[in-house]
């Protein structure tokens, strides 16, 4: 034959596979559905054994009984067939069964035509699988393209934060590891990232404000001969929404000069708005010698918050003084801890604790300062400073938030942090644990200003 076995074709199909069809046909069939002469039968399984042994040889066939008619008479049909080759053995049982019964050529067309229709299938399948990892493939890239232009903007913009604060981080740090470079870059480092988290945090207050503010208008009176018209003018009220080009650095370092100068005109009569300070917090490693002089005294004290508790200490603004520190650790567990600012004239200079439950209204936050829990989660300032009646006719002071609660791994180094008075009042220091059912946490804290 010219062709190899597996390239010949019949009727559509392969040569071996439509053997196959045929035999399996003929198996299934034989003496139900096909009804065929012995003779026939004879020929058909002649034919089989042509194309699974090759022509007959004497020499290796065995030996028939005397009274073995069958199988003589199949012995003599496979004889008859001579040298003929395998292939041409399948085409002879596949011609053969195809003459002696009509049902076998339309089984086959039933087949192919199956076939078809799955292979159609398989191939609308394989391309529509094809296209969805394309799909996924190109939004893949797009995402990691999207990653890389926001990563590089962050890092820009982190780098210019880093510029303008390395210098005064850095006589931070001299003070506080005198002769340790190693000590001062890993502070200098945690003040960085802190500066920059905090930045961020009034940049979304900032564009979140400006984007739920509408706009108003200013009537201004003209004069023209003896008529007087009004005019309105439309002018944005607030701060002005501050936001990050994606190409352009200089416009960062613009926006986050504007940021800086709000912050240090946050007393102007003119806006209805207090932007404050970001604090700033960095962590130190000696927290066994910490915990030893509180406990000894030298230091605030030491508090058992138990399970479920809210402990919040109220340190009001001191007359000589311009900052507030803090220092705090825990033993084993962490703990909420957060920051908020009370707008109202100190009626002492005492440091005083309170205690609530989990169940407990928050006595000193007021839902109309503090609108959302968004807001606490990023850290928003809720600035208004309007005077409300509660339900019993007294009015509350308004609350800013400085640093958003959430839980710190305290109990591994001392949480370390200070901030620059916005004003007159009273700074609410919250240690959380209101989320640990079971478990009480032991507090070392202190608390000190900075002239």
């Amino acid at each position: 034959m010219d062709k190899n076995v597996d390239e010949l074709e019949k009727w559509g199909f392969p040569l071996v596979e439509l053997y196959r069809m045929a035999l399996q046909f003929y198996k299934q069939n034989s003496g139900k559905a096909l009804h065929l002469s012995y003779e026939d039968n004879l020929k058909l399984i002649a034919f089989k054994q042509q194309q699974q042994c090759g022509p007959f040889d004497p020499k290796t066939a065995p030996e028939l009984g005397v009274l073995d008619v069958i199988g003589k008479d199949r012995r003599m049909h496979w004889q008859m067939l001579g040298d003929i080759s395998r292939e041409q053995a399948m085409e002879g049982f596949i011609d053969l069964l195809d003459t002696m019964c009509s049902a076998f050529r339309p089984y086959v067309e039933a087949v192919r035509k199956n076939r078809d229709e799955t292979l159609k299938e398989e191939l609308k399948r394989m391309e529509k699988e094809k296209q969805e990892k394309e799909r996924k493939e190109r939004e893949q890239q797009e995402l990691l393209e999207e990653g890389y232009k926001e990563e590089m903007q962050r890092r820009q913009l982190q780098d210019a934060l880093n510029k303008q604060t390395y210098q005064q981080f850095k006589t931070y740090a001299e003070k506080q590891f005198p002769g340790n470079p190693e000590q001062q870059a890993v502070l200098i480092h945690q003040l960085q990232q802190e500066h920059y988290h905090q930045y961020m945090q009034q940049l979304h207050m900032q564009n979140h404000n400006v984007a739920g503010e509408t706009m108003t208008a200013t009537m201004t009176t003209t004069h023209n001969n003896n008529n007087s018209s009004m005019t309105t003018v439309p002018h944005d009220i607030g701060n002005a929404k501050l936001s990050i080009d994606d190409t352009q650095q200089q416009q960062q370092h613009q926006l986050h000069d504007e940021n800086l100068q709000q912050l240090q005109n946050h007393n102007s009569d003119d806006d209805d708005y207090v932007l404050i300070q970001p604090a700033k917090i960095w962590t130190r490693p000696d927290i066994e010698e910490f915990k030893a002089e509180v406990s000894a005294g030298d230091g605030d004290g030491v508090i058992t918050i138990g399970h479920g508790d809210t402990v919040t200490v109220r340190v009001p603004t001191n007359l000589n003084g311009k900052s507030i520190f803090w220092e705090f650790a825990t033993d084993n567990y962490d703990i909420g801890f957060g920051i908020y600012f009370e707008w109202s004239k100190p009626v002492s200079q005492e440091v005083t604790v309170h205690v609530s439950d989990s169940d407990d209204d928050d006595e000193f936050l007021d839902e109309d300062y503090l609108s959302t829990n968004e807001d606490l989660e990023y850290g928003s300032v809720a600035n208004e400073r309007s005077n409300l009646a509660n339900t019993s006719s007294s009015i509350k002071p308004p609350i800013s938030i400085i640093v958003p609660i959430y839980r710190r791994e305290c109990f591994n180094e001392v949480y370390v942090g200070s901030h620059s008075y916005p004003g007159e009042g009273v700074y609410l220091l919250k240690f959380d644990n209101s989320y640990s059912i079971w478990r009480s946490k032991t507090l070392y804290y202190r608390v000190y200003y900075e002239r």
